[in-house]
């Protein structure tokens, strides 16, 4: 019975995992297609994949709180059925709005799943064999994201860009039978405890104001957006402190090793995000490559990271975690750095490969140390706080990402189609990109080397 339990559960949060991490990514190589099949401009062609980054990250923190009251069985099938008829709805887009809007509306299965997906197994596996779970979990997020490249590419030039997201249609026609089916637990989280209602709405409000308003920058709108969502984010955080039971429990970054921890993650993600996407216009606008060319190609990265993050994992356990991180961000701002060459060289591929295969190592080499600081660095009783910190200060940051390269390319190309006339503008706008991004991850550096020089001192009082 423990065995057939262990099997589906694993199983049905591994697919699931899968799918949101592959469809996290896998735009990137269709972006052309969809940009020609609908007429996009550069500005609406990146909003296709901030849609859905907004969306996860807008509804992350009600429905992380939200999903144990309900039952993460219900809220884990819920997500999924919702992230159903959003891949199907999003494949059948009439119109650029159309598009963006069932992108957002995956957006919210995709927050229900993140929330419930490691929950579930930490509730439903026992201790001794929980850790086998969780590392086939984690296996399913980076097969999902090393994939996504090859089969969006793949997909889009043999099939058309609908397919990539169709592709997820059989895996949860699967998952939703055999989670309602086999599963016959339910477990809930603060049933009973009231939720913040006030704090979840504020929270929602302020993420749209602050992103949308980040994304619209140079306009005086977006200006006025922007400084009420810094308003409200420290309305938020005072009104969370004196709640008794916060949609967030903000008191945990107290401690400083998870405050810089989180910091740094926060700034790297927004300055590599976008790393996959400006390869991807310069692999196929600049230089003529197909998307099956391209997604082969951009498999390096993610390869790398998944061959190196176990064993950095095993590392941070014996060796300062902080100290391991900063290593991994030295070696993303070489990748960035040699990836602000192919302006002057642009037709390069060895400048591509070795900006890849710096960014793959030095995401190896950070991520698993600096999630390891994040998830030990609080109470026992914390750490499913922890677990959705992790979760929106990624998203957070994808979507800041995002975001920044729309404001990028607006401020430089304007409200244009990518064409011919315009790639010298464009080389220039992954130019001023790369100088941001490397400014943004060396302020990681410094927050990382800060907590470092804090859990010394903890150590060592």
């Amino acid at each position: 019975m423990e065995s057939r339990k262990f099997i589906t559960v694993v199983l049905t949060t591994t697919m699931a995992s899968f799918i949101v991490a592959y469809t996290s990514v896998v735009p990137a190589l269709a972006l052309p297609s969809i940009a020609k099949a609908f007429n996009l401009n550069n500005f609406m062609q990146n909003w296709v994949i901030n849609a859905f980054l907004f969306s996860v990250a807008i509804f992350a923190v009600p429905t992380g709180n939200l999903a144990g009251k309900w039952g993460l069985k219900k809220s884990f099938l819920l997500g999924n059925i919702i992230f159903l008829i959003g891949a199907v709805i999003t494949s059948f887009a009439f119109s650029p709005m159309s598009l963006i809007l069932f992108r957002a509306f995956q957006g919210v299965g995709a927050a229900l799943i993140y929330n419930t997906v490691m929950n579930i197994v930490a509730v439903a596996i026992p201790e001794e064999n929980r850790g086998k779970a969780i590392g086939i979990v984690v296996a399913g997020v980076n097969l999902g994201l090393v994939l996504a490249p090859t089969l969006g590419g793949i997909l889009t030039y043999n099939l058309g860009w609908e397919s990539i997201f169709l592709f997820t249609v059989p895996f949860l026609l699967l998952i939703i039978p055999i989670t309602y089916l086999l599963i016959s637990e339910e477990w809930k989280i603060g049933e009973n405890d009231k939720f913040d209602v006030r704090g979840g709405i504020l929270w929602m409000i302020t993420i749209f104001l602050l992103i949308y308003g980040f994304t619209s920058i140079n306009h005086i709108d977006g200006i006025v957006m922007l400084i009420s969502g810094i308003f409200l984010l420290v309305l938020w955080n005072y009104l969370e402190l004196r709640v008794k039971n916060p949609v967030y429990d903000v008191k945990v970054f107290e401690d400083k090793r998870f405050k810089y921890a989180n910091l740094s993650s926060f700034l790297i993600y927004i300055g590599s995000y976008f790393v996959t996407y400006v390869l991807s216009y310069h692999l196929q606008y600049i230089l003529g490559w197909n998307s099956e060319m391209a997604g082969l190609l951009l498999m390096v990265t993610p390869i790398i990271q998944i061959v190196i993050s176990p064993y950095m994992g095993r590392l941070s356990d014996k060796a300062n975690p902080l100290k391991i991180a900063s290593l991994g961000i030295i070696l993303i701002v070489f990748s960035l750095v040699t990836l602000d060459l192919l302006i002057r060289l642009p037709d390069s591929l060895v400048i591509i490969v070795l900006s890849m295969i710096f960014l793959g190592v030095g995401m190896g080499v950070y991520t698993s140390p600096n999630t390891n600081v994040i998830m030990s660095s609080v109470k026992p009783e914390d750490t499913p706080t922890a677990s959705v910190s992790v979760t929106i200060i990624r998203v957070i940051g994808q979507s800041t990402s995002s975001s920044l390269l729309i404001i990028i390319f607006t401020m430089i190309m304007g409200s244009v189609e990518i064409i011919p006339k315009y790639y010298a503008l464009l080389s220039l706008s992954i130019h001023w990109t790369c100088i941001i991004g490397t400014i943004l991850c060396i302020f990681a550096l410094f927050a990382s080397l800060i907590g470092y020089k804090y859990s010394l001192n903890m150590k060592n009082p």
